[in-house]
């Protein structure tokens, strides 16, 4: 009888050894259910990684939500020693910028274990506003019209120009300009907090949101934030200030909070949705423990499915222009809950009838498809529809008369590759991007293992040299 391995071979895969950071190569396998990378570097060994617990989904990801890559207006590097050595973005990276970050300062009020920019209040280096204006232009010149533009830092509640910031991005062709912060300054500052409401619409905070325990919040972010995350939700209520909470997610930590989190969300009026973001082992998060802490994708899916009554497997779906690493779910704020959408989607909307990007509420044909079915009475962009037609037959459920951006809720689970994990294949369909003063926009998860403040010239410069010398000595 012939031998048989335990696992069926996939596909082969370029990734990083976790120790060192060199290219190696790897085979993607399933087994189990589950989908493994199995990688091994010359000098450091064999890693096995688990890539998804769901091969199904993996697959759907891979296989099914695929369509014509969308460019950036220009290029900001050449393509030289490869990926992930060329960033960015280089002429190889297939995927514009969804999202763009714009980090203004290093300084923050936290120390967080998990920051993957290692801030803190110790750190009191922030960019002067010529340089965040110059890297707002570098932005607007690789996607002419930003989708979303998301101000961070460290706190960048904190820096000094802060609103001077927001009134330069606010002069330039930004769609949807968010603002990254951790609520310490919006829940207690209430002339701060009326004055950010001034910047509405086309403006979201970005909220840290990660427990409702204290043990997890102290392991998170190495303070007792309930309070205070409370009460800047509160503040968003009361003012009416869109925020997306975003809750960074660790093994054994605040996994089990998932549904809660995101069933508390839906019942508060300003929250728009949640992102539910897995740590990513870079900056202070290395610390953390692969086998016992970390979580892929579809497994935080997974626990939002098992603890929250409000969505299906079809509900949650890959996002197009980053599959391996984006799921989302739309659902309605209704009196009764809330009234999943994504599956009511037809899947070549997203796939075949829209733009690349995370903010799928704001694409013409999803917008439109989503209001079609819900039977337009004015128009996408009058926010008044009627639901009558599409809830005729769900009795239990009160449609309001008109809905708009107030009453769609969404789930986002985002996923950033780290050493342990890293694709290169996907990589390159990265589409959030941090902007440098230098011009740049560098993928997030390269950036925070290899560019990010001195890794470039103490990590990358010796991998970018060990490539020219080997090619150097094949020549």
């Amino acid at each position: 009888m012939a031998k048989t391995r335990p696992y069926r071979y996939y596909d082969a895969c370029t990734s990083l050894c976790p120790t060192c950071l060199r290219k190696v190569e790897g085979k993607i396998l399933f087994q189990d259910g589950a989908v493994w990378m199995h990688k091994r570097c010359p000098a450091h060994g064999s890693v096995k990684v688990l890539l998804a617990d769901d091969e199904a989904y993996y697959r759907l990801a891979r296989e099914v939500y695929i369509k014509p890559p969308e460019m950036p207006a220009r290029y900001n590097t050449k393509v030289d020693l490869g990926c992930p050595y060329d960033c960015g973005v280089c002429g190889d990276h297939e995927q514009h910028g969804c999202l763009c970050i714009v980090e203004v300062t290093d300084v923050c009020n936290l120390s967080c274990p998990i920051c993957y920019a290692d801030s803190s209040p110790q750190r009191q280096t922030s960019r002067d506003l010529a340089t965040i204006e110059r890297m707002l232009d570098a932005v607007v010149a690789n996607e002419l019209e930003p989708d979303v533009v998301q101000i961070s830092g460290g706190e960048p509640t904190l820096h000094p120009d802060f609103f001077a910031i927001l009134d330069a991005a606010r002069a330039r062709p930004i769609k949807h300009l968010m603002v990254n912060t951790n609520g310490v300054r919006l829940s207690r500052d209430r002339a701060f907090a009326e004055r950010l409401a001034s910047y509405r619409p086309g403006f979201e905070l970005y909220l840290q949101f990660d427990s409702f325990e204290r043990d997890a919040l102290m392991t998170l972010r190495g303070a007792d934030l309930r309070r205070v995350r409370e009460q800047a939700v509160a503040v968003c209520n009361e003012l009416d200030i869109s925020v997306t909470l975003v809750c960074t997610v660790a093994k054994g930590v605040n996994d089990h909070e998932i549904g809660a989190i995101v069933d508390w969300a839906a019942t508060q009026p300003a929250v728009r949705g949640v992102t539910l973001q897995p740590v990513q082992l870079a900056g202070r998060a290395e610390g953390y423990d692969v086998a016992t802490q970390r979580l892929t994708l579809t497994e935080v899916r997974r626990r939002l499915l098992e603890q929250s009554r409000a969505f299906a497997p079809d509900d949650v779906m890959p996002v197009p222009c980053h599959p391996d690493a984006i799921a989302m779910a739309y659902a309605l704020k209704t009196e009764n809950g809330l009234l999943p959408l994504t599956a009511m989607l037809p899947r070549e909307v997203l796939i075949d009838g829209a733009r690349n990007t995370i903010s799928y509420e704001r694409e013409p044909a999803v917008r439109d498809a989503l209001f079609g079915m819900l039977s337009t009475a004015h128009g996408p962009e009058s926010s008044a529809e009627s639901l009558r037609q599409l809830l005729c037959c769900l009795p239990q459920v009160e449609a309001p008369d008109a809905f708009g951006y107030r009453d769609l809720f969404r789930v986002i689970i985002m996923a950033f590759a780290d050493a342990w994990d890293m694709d290169l294949r996907s990589v390159k369909k990265s589409c959030v991007l941090i902007a440098q003063p230098d011009g740049r926009l560098i993928p997030f998860e390269t950036f925070n293992l290899l560019y990010r403040d001195n890794l470039e010239k103490d990590v990358l410069a010796p991998l970018q040299a060990e490539v020219r010398q080997r090619w150097q000595d094949v020549r």
